[in-house]
């Protein structure tokens, strides 16, 4: 582009500060790039004008055709200086043609397969087609047709055979609608109908199947909505969740089937592990050893953020006594976490210090103890009274050695150094 050139002001848009190629008008009377202002307010959950700051109190857009057509004719006359012309913008699907569409695609498998297809390309074209999609009931007629699939496949065999039954080079009619639902970035209250649908449809379960069952995409997917519907769950599902899910959950942490999998599996543990019964459940699903192989393999405990969860999810666990015994039957547990105290973020060493004052609040045996010397835990836990941490962290850390200072206290396992930080 010609730095010489001037662009109007007023034809850019205030938050990207780029020359609008779709310009609407919100409540406020400021004028914005379509894309731009429903990141803001629809993906961003902002609520205010970025100009004016005042509460946007109607969502709905008016596009702005003066405005638009003045930048087409400015871009079309200086496009001999690099300015690329702007084509018209396609208007947002209307809720009536949704509805027209899912009707339709009822009267055959045919039609259920042109049908997703034109959803996905609806989607994919702005972010006011997603709402419209959601407002048309566009998440329930997916999650139906996930549902539908599943129960038709009354085994293994047939899982497979329905994967195999493809509409395009990639996908089956259910791939097609799991990875639709999921693009789709369903609003909060689609995904709690999903969760507490009418029709019978018991998505979680569905879901649960498809990750013991599926191809690697599928379960990969079906990880991926698993935690954004648990996400806005109320409490009473999430209690009642079945075990065949914590195991599937767990099952997909071992496989690491992709990143964004595993990331999910880690968060739906946080979401789910809160409730005690969950934890015992989680437990007995091998969640405690399939943390610590985690946090052992670099590859997935580099990450700062990996860490923060599975240390989040462990210090859950490791409040009951079942969590407290996995944890201790794996020889490299103790080692791996006091590891971590330091060396990650401030949040890890919290949460490791957590976990370490419960092992050694509830489990302490002389053989534990001298243990913990020798692996280096007393040393860094004094450490931590010495350096930047966080006050809550070092509490948890003081509580700790004063609780086993007989033993502790005048060993020479302590560096002197660090002898003098140790609590009276």
């Amino acid at each position: 582009m010609d730095q010489e050139i001037e662009i109007p002001t007023f034809f850019l848009c205030p938050i990207s500060l780029a020359i609008m190629k779709d310009p609407v008008i919100v409540s406020t009377g400021i004028t914005y790039d379509r894309d731009c202002i429903e990141k803001w307010l629809f993906t961003g959950k902002k609520d205010s004008c970025p100009v004016t700051k005042q509460v946007i109190t109607e969502t709905d857009l008016t596009p702005n055709h003066t405005l638009r057509r003045l930048i087409q004719s400015w871009c079309t006359l200086n496009a001999s200086h690099g300015i690329e012309t702007i084509p018209t913008p396609k208007p947002p699907i209307s809720k009536s043609e949704i509805e027209k569409l899912i009707k339709d695609s009822s009267s055959s498998h045919q039609n259920q397969v042109k049908c997703l297809k034109r959803l996905r390309q609806i989607a994919s074209e702005n972010t006011t087609n997603k709402r419209c999609l959601d407002a048309a009931g566009v998440p329930e007629f997916l999650a139906k047709i996930i549902s539908n699939s599943v129960e038709t496949s009354s085994n293994l065999n047939d899982m497979s055979n329905m994967f195999e039954s493809r509409f395009d080079p990639s996908r089956s009619l259910m791939d097609e609608a799991l990875s639709l639902l999921y693009h789709l970035d369903a609003s909060e209250t689609a995904r709690k109908s999903l969760l507490n649908s009418k029709k019978g449809i018991n998505l979680v379960k569905t879901l649960t199947k498809i990750m013991q069952r599926g191809i690697y995409e599928s379960r990969a997917y079906a990880t991926l909505l698993l935690k954004k519907i648990l996400e806005v769950a109320d409490p009473m599902p999430i209690i009642l969740l079945e075990r065949e899910l914590f195991s599937e959950v767990v099952q997909i942490l071992h496989d690491q089937i992709s990143h964004k999998a595993t990331k999910s599996a880690m968060q739906i543990l946080m979401i789910i592990c809160p409730w005690g019964r969950n934890r015992h459940k989680a437990v007995e699903a091998g969640a405690v050893s399939m943390i610590i192989e985690l946090l052992l393999d670099e590859s997935f405990s580099s990450g700062r953020r990996s860490s923060e969860m599975a240390m989040a999810v462990l210090d859950m666990l490791c409040q009951c006594a079942e969590g407290r015994s996995e944890f201790l039957n794996h020889g490299a547990a103790i080692a791996v976490v006091s590891k971590k105290i330091l060396r990650v973020s401030q949040i890890t060493s919290e949460r490791a210090v957590r976990v370490l004052l419960s092992i050694g609040r509830f489990c302490a045996t002389p053989c534990l103890l001298q243990e913990m010397l020798q692996l280096g835990v007393v040393a860094k836990l004094c450490l931590v009274l010495q350096v930047s941490c966080g006050n809550k962290t070092k509490a948890k850390a003081k509580e700790l050695l004063k609780l086993h200072a007989r033993v502790w206290r005048e060993s020479p396992c302590v560096p002197r150094n660090l002898y003098a930080s140790y609590p009276a």
